[in-house]
């Protein structure tokens, strides 16, 4: 496993949306041991791949020392809302107040392609919606309710 460079807020690879994984080969697990490595390194919950500088559906997380990888991830139920303050290893310096459901129901495939469903709720949904958003270009801040604050603070968009 190696560490990669996280890719900061101002990189516009991060406002692009991701494609989906198709290959589940060597070049995969290779990203995702990265990924876990970095994540770690970084003292992180979660990470997506485009945040490595690889524009792909793929995040890995560990929440409540429960670690998963998930390629090509989908939302596919949602409810409730909670606030809760996040960070973002693209973002470094800044954490913010941002609205999520406090449960969702994700259908994604593991590395060798096999498909899964996992439901979770509080912190590790707020996770998942987090890298979800990553893989489709947005940032925390772009939802966050203290966009202003950020901005003041000569936070980037």
């Amino acid at each position: 496993m190696a560490t990669r460079k996280v890719v900061l807020i101002g990189d516009n690879s991060l406002r692009k949306i991701s494609k989906p994984v198709k290959d589940f080969d060597e070049d995969l697990w290779q990203l995702l041991d990265d990924m876990k490595s970095t994540m770690y390194c970084n003292d992180g919950m979660g990470l997506a791949a485009p945040q490595v500088g690889v524009l792909r559906r793929a995040i890995v997380i560990d929440v409540n020392n429960m670690f998963v990888e998930l390629i090509n991830p989908e939302i596919i139920e949602q409810e409730g809302k909670d606030v809760e303050q996040e960070g973002c290893l693209s973002v470094r310096t800044f954490r913010g107040r941002v609205e999520r459901p406090y449960k969702i129901t994700v259908k994604a495939v593991d590395r060798f392609g096999y498909p899964f469903v996992l439901t979770g709720e509080k912190w590790l949904a707020r996770c998942i919606c987090h890298e979800i958003d990553h893989l489709n270009g947005v940032l925390f801040v772009d939802k966050c309710l203290d966009k202003e604050k950020y901005l003041k603070q000569g936070g980037k968009l």
